[in-house]
């Protein structure tokens, strides 16, 4: 692993990343492993990708909590807060905005530049999953997971395929993937003491249970808003998308936010960068419980984001004593290989499945592809480059 570094290193990282890491969690995934595992070299793929399966376990914003526990081992507290924040400001202080009548997207202007968008994820996340397959997938017995994972994931849907699929791997890596020669992996060093771990997990149980409690009893209409943000934000895994149906549940089935609001909201957040849990802060700001505007719209980035970085807080010291263990060596290999399998499912749906509609989107994705990995472009250019050809598609 690279030297450690500052917090103020981490907050330039990740504002870039913040405002050009477009096309979801899994893409993101892909924008993140480029600049820190490519080019910065700050950890090598095979610990990126003991994160990623972690992250993959808990729930909560997959993606943002990688980000949170790269800062963390870079710079300790004071990093992950800064790759949180950098990370989420840009999309949430557009979202926010979007509330109060920002005229975002719309007409087939906006319409091809959100499909421009999401073709570039598709290079993407190809590019994340050739260069983690490359090295973490490199026998026969690997690559066997990964596509056993990936059908996995494939035929049993969203984030319950994810998390059986890691499992599954880590089996068959313990059963399978043993090694004569393994030496103990080198530990994950995340500044988080088993007390403090502890404190983490207890509050995020206290916070689930007691928030509904306090908000029925006190008639707290803040209250009432942050626990309808938090359970969200406890009972989804892996981020992204699948926390829609919960958030619909949440503010629109009580009245809080009309069904066209939502969906308005829902597409402005595909045309901002960084993670879809910032759509908390449009809804939050709308709601017609809590306070409304600017506050509630951070009353509901908080209550959503919480839950998801106190359980990583709370496991990290627990994980690092997993990774230390002699036989963990074949549990993560089995484990690493299954992530290139679930982030090689994502590619085809819904990456693949919803951004190349013909001929021409599948062209715009191979443009980009070799951009990125022939002619090694800047990824923020390639999606600059992808934007401008999904408007230029919007008109043909």
């Amino acid at each position: 692993m690279a030297a450690p570094g500052t917090a103020r290193e981490v907050l330039g990282v990740f504002a870039k990343l913040g405002v050009t890491s477009f096309g979801g969690p899994i893409a993101h995934l892909g924008y993140f492993r480029d600049e820190i595992v490519t080019k910065r070299r700050w950890i090598d793929d095979e610990r990126y990708s003991d994160l990623v399966a972690l992250c993959q376990f808990l729930p909560g914003p997959a993606s943002s909590q990688v980000g949170f526990a790269i800062g963390m081992l870079r710079a300790g507290v004071a990093g992950a807060l800064a790759a949180f924040l950098a990370f989420t400001l840009p999309s949430a202080a557009l979202m926010i905005a979007a509330a109060y009548g920002a005229d975002l997207v719309g007409g087939p202007l906006g319409d091809g530049i959100i499909a421009g968008l999401k073709i570039v994820a598709v290079a993407i996340v190809a590019q994340a999953v050739w260069g983690m397959a490359r090295s973490l997938t490199p026998d026969a017995r690997r690559a066997t997971i990964a596509v056993a994972a990936a059908a996995s994931t494939v035929l049993l849907f969203g984030a319950a395929g994810q998390v059986v699929a890691i499992g599954l791997g880590a089996v068959a890596g313990l059963l399978w993937c043993r090694d004569a020669s393994d030496t103990v992996r080198p530990a994950l060093h995340f500044p988080v003491s088993r007390p403090a771990g502890a404190v983490c997990l207890g509050l995020f149980a206290l916070l689930l249970v007691g928030l509904p409690v306090i908000a029925a009893a006190t008639g707290s209409g803040a209250l009432a808003l942050v626990d309808a943000f938090f359970r969200a934000g406890a009972l989804v895994f892996g981020g992204g998308h699948v926390v829609l149906p919960l958030l619909e549940a949440g503010v629109v089935q009580p009245g809080w936010v009309t069904p066209e609001q939502f969906l308005a909201g829902y597409g402005v957040a595909q045309a901002v960068p960084g993670p879809l849990f910032t759509f908390a802060g449009y809804l939050g700001a709308l709601a017609d419980v809590g306070p409304g505007g600017v506050v509630g719209g951070v009353l509901a980035l908080t209550a959503i984001f919480a839950p998801g970085f106190l359980l990583l807080s709370g496991v990290m010291p627990f994980w690092n004593d997993l990774r230390a263990r002699p036989w963990a060596s074949a549990l993560l290999r089995g484990a690493n290989a299954a992530v290139v399998g679930i982030l090689a499912a994502a590619l085809y749906d819904p990456v693949f499945v919803s951004a190349i509609v013909d001929g021409w989107s599948f062209v715009l994705a191979l443009v980009c592809f070799v951009l990125l990995v022939s002619w090694r472009w800047a990824p923020w250019l390639v999606v600059l480059v992808g934007a401008a050809g999904g408007a230029l598609l919007a008109f043909t």
